[in-house]
């Protein structure tokens, strides 16, 4: 018989992420007399002090720090089997993961959410955002089922399905006072490396990040979503490459001025993508919901920019 359980683990892991033994008794709908008799009975069983304590405060000793950490992949494991359990047994997955690529909005997808809890309001949606190599990495590593709007080639190996939703074309945009709106033909690359750039920083943990549009050297202000890039160069403190979507309507009102540079960027390609093998109802719904609609277009163009 094993002297640790799941229930045990998932006390350690909410004490952990709240502070203390009775924020953790409120998340997990006990009392903290509970949790505190839960904690010392695994210790006996184990014969191992995971905790230290000094007063009201608990901290973990390194055995208990070791139980944590191997034991939060055995939760993650536990959790993904009782979803996979109760998609075969109802078809429809208990929970959904969707990343966004950052250039996108998740209010974009508006209808699409309402569409779909009406025919399937027994699972739950958790949108995330992510951007370049990071949107293929949080789909290998599982933090989503479905990612929209990955750019690029996936990386090697393998293990998922892309289909490309379109392509994004970009403009070199800066601000009319930024020095670079008053240089006359192209912006030659040592002018640029006298500017800030902005740009938009990858989430990626694991795998290489991509640069995209930066020389060596070159001073950046990086920042999480293509929004705050728009923002950041409409306020003249650097320069970059903007989604045309995005830039339209600004350099239409002349809040922006479209530059051309040496090295323009080429189009993106935009890609739908999702674990080979892995696919639930609800993940075919939004699948076959996301080959029907314009996302290049709905998606950007429902963003205000100005």
């Amino acid at each position: 018989m094993f002297r640790i359980s799941l229930d045990a683990l998932m006390i350690l892991d909410a004490i952990d992420r709240r502070g203390s033994l009775s924020a953790a008794a409120t998340e997990l709908h006990r009392v903290p007399s509970t949790i505190s008799y839960s904690v010392a009975r695994l210790e006996e069983d184990l014969g191992v002090q995971i905790y230290d304590r000094q007063g009201p405060k608990v901290s973990l000793t390194r055995a208990g720090e070791e139980l944590l950490k191997e034991g939060r992949y055995l939760l993650r494991i536990a959790d993904d089997l009782e979803k996979r359990v109760m998609r075969v047994a109802s078809g429809w997955e208990t929970e959904l993961n969707i990343g966004l690529e950052s250039l996108f909005a998740p209010i974009s997808l508006e209808t699409d959410i309402a569409a779909f809890c009406g025919v399937a309001g027994g699972t739950r949606l958790r949108f995330s955002r992510e951007s370049l190599t990071g949107s293929w990495e949080a789909l290998l590593d599982r933090r989503v089922d479905l990612m929209i709007g990955a750019p690029g080639q996936g990386p090697s190996g393998g293990g998922y399905v892309a289909e490309e939703i379109g392509k994004i074309s970009f403009v070199f945009a800066v601000a009319p006072t930024h020095p670079l709106a008053k240089v006359k033909g192209k912006i030659k690359k040592e002018e640029l490396l006298l500017h800030k750039a902005i740009s938009v920083s990858d989430t990626a943990r694991r795998l290489a990040p991509r640069t995209i549009g930066l020389m060596y050297g070159q001073n950046v202000v990086a920042v999480p979503d293509m929004q705050s890039k728009l923002g950041l160069q409409l306020s003249g403190i650097g320069f970059g490459f903007l989604p045309e979507p995005y830039a339209r309507k600004a350099i239409a009102s002349g809040a922006l001025i479209k530059k051309e540079v040496e090295e323009p960027k080429p189009d993106e390609t935009l890609y739908l993508t999702w674990r080979a093998g892995e696919v639930g109802a609800a993940l075919e719904w939004w699948i076959e919901r996301m080959r029907h609609v314009d996302l290049t277009g709905r998606l950007i163009e429902s963003i205000s920019v100005v």
